[in-house]
């Protein structure tokens, strides 16, 4: 199976959210709901140097963007009481929501260590990022990866991007990749703490 996926160049991201308010808006959700999510994160440290008593910094800020991840060993369909979560190979394993079957239980927000899926209050059913399958069955690209001024985000064939960008890493505030097997190649920043 050709499995679909998203890359990230965390040293090209300046936080600007264009990726998170694109999709919000083509997905009509109300404020506070978002498929994609621009997470901040610091790391680093001060060092005292003891010879010279001068304070030394390695300090690093940055962002990644982050959405759901069309796993290989998803934690949401793991979870599903109703099976309205499903791997659907025929799509590229996109991991899509029958909201026919979904009952708005939760439990796969609390299961998916990224937070991909959101309730929608109004409709009492769960909702996530879907990689704009309307949009990639006409040959088109997902919203988030169009609205990036930076060009940060990229998606496709995950063994494509591999071969265009490098096997990546999981970098922090991220779970570590052996949980569900994300299909997410990243480009870690400098100064970025990789995550195992």
């Amino acid at each position: 199976m050709k499995q679909y996926g998203f890359y990230f160049d965390a040293a090209r991201c300046t936080g600007c959210k264009a990726c998170q308010i694109a999709c919000a808006d083509k997905n009509g959700l109300e404020d506070g709901r978002f498929f994609r999510n621009v997470l901040p994160y610091e790391s680093g440290a001060w060092r005292e140097d003891r010879m010279t008593g001068a304070w030394h910094q390695d300090i690093f800020h940055g962002y990644v963007s982050v959405s759901c991840n069309h796993c290989d060993d998803p934690a949401c369909v793991k979870v599903c009481p109703t099976k309205a979560h499903a791997k659907h190979p025929e799509l590229g394993g996109l991991v899509l929501i029958d909201r026919n079957k979904c009952i708005g239980c939760g439990a796969c927000m609390f299961a998916c260590p990224y937070h991909a899926p959101k309730l929608d209050k109004n409709a009492k059913k769960m909702t996530k990022c879907d990689a704009c399958v309307d949009r990639i069955s006409k040959g088109g690209m997902p919203v988030c990866v169009e609205a990036c001024t930076q060009r940060a985000l990229d998606f496709g064939y995950v063994d494509e991007l591999r071969a265009k960008y490098g096997e990546g890493a999981h970098i922090v505030p991220l779970p570590s990749p052996s949980k569900t097997k994300p299909n997410l190649v990243i480009n870690p920043a400098i100064g970025s703490e990789i995550v195992k």
